[in-house]
């Protein structure tokens, strides 16, 4: 088990992956195998998220409502938080490629039963395999982004990996809405496209060696390692809330765009979701030298903004405002984001990255499916506007009780550091070392 110094000491360094043997290493940070991990993980997360809007099709196809939509989505929550609690972490035992693996196999299962869906029946079970999947993937795809990034110095591995995640949630309702509306086999065709991807990743994965270290421990009940709870905690949260917005987004802008087009067009719907994600990854991609706790403060005062313009599109009818607050959602979530998986890579103890990380995207995945299931079900009883305001208070709320935690760990670490900020001792995002709040990440 980590103890604090261990992490103390690894602060002092950009974050790097286990010792391998000096034959392996050149294999383990190939650039091929770092951006075939980047593009596994981009692909996995669109697979789970090409059916968004496809559910309209399903419900006339099918005969069923809003309520078994979210039921649907239930039950991929239900399989994806114990895959990755108690999946996902044996990588860091018995390898990446032996988790990775069979979760890609998984994950084409998942597609292939919506592919051939005859009735909603189909549809929970491919959720469920779905569920398995990711849950299994990402904390050892994850890993393997740290671990094989090209330059150790760079710290480009959080950006990369945050910039995947959010790449394919947007990819996913983009790809599955602009085949459906242009292409035929509405319902089929975009998870061909996807099983396709999967099984050229799943070929690269096989033939790319796995010289990740592997633990002597045998696999473990899920856990946070001593001396991390601090900074656990604050980027669970952070990424709990920057999750939860983005699926209250999700759950009302196709609709709002339909309304405020008068337009059916499942690629324009896909369209507008995408400019949040696409603003999101623009974001990561120039915000990854900043501070991780900076840029949580920043990502969720953005946040609580979009939700003010979120609501205020409904009320007004305004395409306008939808739009703008889409683009100030996709920047807070790109910058709140980068910050709490930044932070995290940051203090996760090498032996084990997996387990962390697994336990990171526990949170991470809960964020996104409560909103998702409260609206859902309050949708039935109050109607789908209320019940997103709802949410929508309560997300923002929650964001800025974190908010206010943040502001106060950063004024303690500025009265324990003698009011400068210059002491080093904590890598930024992109790997540099910044002002501290390493006492933090320490048990007091």
């Amino acid at each position: 088990m980590s103890h604090a110094g261990a992490v103390s000491r690894r602060r002092s360094r950009p974050v790097e992956a286990p010792s391998v043997p000096a034959g392996s290493r050149d294999a383990a940070r190939s650039v091929a195998g770092f951006w075939l991990a980047a593009g596994t993980y981009l692909v996995l997360l669109a697979g789970t998220n090409i059916a968004t809007p496809l559910y309209g099709h399903y419900e006339s196809v099918f005969g069923f409502g809003p309520a078994t939509v979210t039921a649907v989505f239930a039950v991929y929550v239900g399989a994806l938080i114990p895959s990755l609690l108690f999946v996902g972490p044996l990588s860091d035992s018995i390898g990446r490629t032996r988790v990775l693996l069979p979760a890609i196999g998984l994950a084409i299962a998942g597609a292939a039963l919506f592919a051939v869906a005859s009735s909603t029946g189909w549809l929970y079970a491919a959720r469920v395999v779905q569920g398995l999947a990711l849950g299994a993937a990402s904390g050892p795809v994850t890993a393997l982004i740290v671990e094989r990034e090209p330059n150790a110095e760079g710290g480009h591995a959080a950006m990369v990996a945050a910039v995947a995640a959010v790449g394919g949630v947007g990819l996913g309702p983009l790809l599955g809405g602009v085949l459906a509306q242009y292409l035929p086999a509405p319902a089929v065709l975009a998870y061909l496209v996807e099983i396709a991807l999967l099984a050229a990743a799943a070929i690269a994965t096989a033939l790319l060696p796995d010289s990740s270290a592997r633990t002597r421990n045998r696999p473990r009940r899920p856990g946070i390692p001593e001396g991390i709870g601090g900074a656990f905690a604050t980027s669970g949260a952070t990424s709990f809330v920057t999750w939860a917005v983005t699926a209250i987004f999700l759950t009302l802008v196709p609709s709002y765009t339909a309304t405020l087009t008068h337009s059916a067009n499942l690629g324009l719907q896909g369209g507008v979701v995408a400019v949040l994600f696409a603003t999101s990854a623009l974001t990561q991609r120039l915000m990854f030298a900043k501070d991780p706790l900076t840029l949580q403060r920043r990502g969720l005062a953005a946040l609580v903004a979009s939700l003010g313009l979120l609501c205020a599109a409904g009320v007004d009818g305004s395409l306008w405002l939808l739009v703008v607050g889409s683009l100030v959602a996709g920047a807070g979530q790109g910058m709140a984001f980068l910050g709490a998986m930044s932070e995290i890579n940051a203090v996760a103890p090498p032996g084990r990255h997996a387990e962390v990380l697994s336990g990171f995207y526990v949170v991470t995945y809960l964020g996104t499916g409560l909103p998702v299931l409260g609206v859902g079900f309050l949708a039935t009883s109050i109607g789908l506007l209320p019940a997103v305001e709802w949410f929508s208070a309560a997300a923002a709320a929650i964001a800025l009780l974190l908010l206010a935690v943040l502001w106060r760990q950063a004024g303690r670490a500025l009265l324990d550091d003698g009011g400068s900020p210059a002491r080093p001792g904590r890598e930024t995002a992109g790997g540099a070392t910044h002002a501290g709040i390493s006492a933090r990440t320490e048990p007091r």
